[in-house]
């Protein structure tokens, strides 16, 4: 689904926005918090500070604004007062915002005071693998490039990466074509068109890239028990590579 120009930058300021609820959790001591305390808080932000819509919330079922997937929880985690994040967990929070009738998607996975050395380059090899994705949008390209950069960064540093769970187009809705998987074979798939906005968001698992989803009917857990993590961001496809329509401050767009 191409966007207009005027489309676009609708999608920029929602983009932003969401940015924005990153930074605010970013400069938070997690630890010692419960999911669903991180949960309103984000919700506050959201609705108060930057009089918006988070569009998770409601949709589907679901009755919170976000997602938190503590260690093996691949995606989906639900917030509970009883989920306290303590000293070497990892969480993944998963996040998205409608403002002026646009979304924005974008996740994060935290590390909690003193992680073990294995689950920090968990989060650095999953994070690197979403830029290598990122980095693979222009026009002409094709969607399984995207997949193909992920899978081999994954698999280069030892990490299976799950297939059953994939990025999608975005704008009015949260889930648009197309559909954006993080494996691949190069040079396969839909090619990219200037306008094109799509989330891309990988989840690395330590071990087997099979899942399994609880009773509750949406937490996603890893099929062994060990580390699960993901990134995720909102990109548009521009006249010359890509545009991550989500980007924090912190973060630099590497050249490829």
């Amino acid at each position: 689904m191409i966007k207009t120009a005027d489309e676009l930058a609708l999608m920029r300021i929602s983009g932003r926005l969401l940015a924005s609820v990153f930074e605010m959790l970013d400069a938070q001591p997690l630890a010692g918090l419960s999911t669903l305390a991180i949960n309103d808080m984000v919700e506050r932000f959201i609705t108060v500070d930057l009089a918006a819509r988070p569009a998770s919330k409601g949709q589907y079922g679901f009755a919170y604004v976000l997602n938190s997937s503590i260690n093996n929880v691949v995606c989906h985690g639900v917030p509970a007062a009883t989920d306290v994040l303590r000293d070497g967990d990892i969480i993944n929070l998963d996040i998205t915002l409608e403002k002026n009738g646009y979304i924005a998607d974008s996740s994060k996975t935290y590390a909690i005071g003193t992680v073990p050395p294995a689950a920090r380059r968990l989060l650095s090899v999953t994070q690197a693998a979403m830029w290598k994705g990122i980095r693979a949008v222009r026009p002409g390209a094709r969607l399984g490039d995207i997949g193909f950069a992920i899978e081999k960064h994954a698999k280069a540093n030892g990490y299976s990466v799950v297939r059953d769970y994939c990025g999608h187009g975005i704008g009015r809705e949260m889930h648009e074509e197309p559909t954006v998987l993080h494996f691949g074979r190069a040079g396969s798939g839909a090619t990219l068109r200037e306008g094109m906005t799509f989330t891309i968001e990988p989840m690395l698992n330590q071990g087997t890239r099979r899942v399994s989803t609880e009773d509750d009917g949406w937490t996603v857990v890893t099929g062994d028990g060990k580390l699960s993590a993901q990134f995720e961001h909102t990109v548009a496809v521009t006249a010359t590579g890509v545009e991550v329509l989500t980007l924090r401050r912190d973060e630099v767009l590497a050249p490829r």
